[in-house]
């Protein structure tokens, strides 16, 4: 191979790198700057070979890490063409900057609940809902359950109040402070 092959393979990077740029110079005023620094961290941890840029190697360690040792290639490959580039901390900030712009999660959250509350009381009923969590879609662990509940608000009857459970997940849970 000659110059003109690894000039060309350099203008490529550049190139994506300009593009990444381009696409993301104002999500830093998306945030607030304790969000950004939020968001640094998690890049940080994802970013596990500490090159500035997250791969599907960074991507197979961090889960990993979190007990998943089998992801398909398939949604690695999916989790990456996001970043449509090399994705470096601006593009991450840029794609949960796209996630979360013109969405309410909060209400989405709330019309997820409202699925499993047909006559509208705003609760839905632990043990039910602790059926769901163990045996559909991203199965939880009967510890993960338990977890969960230890944070949720429940009334006498054991019914999870489902508003409350929502304003804690989107908005924190006082006690935490």
């Amino acid at each position: 191979m000659g110059r003109a092959s690894r000039k060309a393979g350099t203008r490529g990077k550049v190139a994506a790198t300009k593009q990444a740029q381009r696409g993301s110079s104002n999500v830093f005023s998306m945030f607030e700057q304790a969000q950004i620094q939020e968001f640094k961290e998690a890049f940080s941890c994802i970013d596990q070979n500490r090159d500035g840029i997250i791969c599907k190697a960074d991507l197979r360690e961090t889960y990993s890490q979190l007990g998943k040792v089998s992801v398909p290639e398939e949604e690695l490959d999916a989790m990456l063409q996001e970043g449509k580039g090399p994705i470096n901390f601006t593009v991450f900030l840029t794609l949960f900057g796209e996630k979360l712009n013109g969405t309410d999660p909060e209400e989405a959250i709330l019309s997820a609940f409202r699925m499993f509350d047909p006559s509208g009381k705003g609760v839905v009923n632990k043990d039910e809902f602790k059926q769901l969590l163990l045996t559909q879609a991203d199965k939880f662990s009967p510890a993960e359950v338990e977890q969960m509940f230890a944070l949720t608000p429940m009334d006498l009857e054991g019914n999870i109040d489902y508003k409350s459970l929502c304003y804690i997940i989107t908005h924190g849970d006082e006690k935490e402070e």
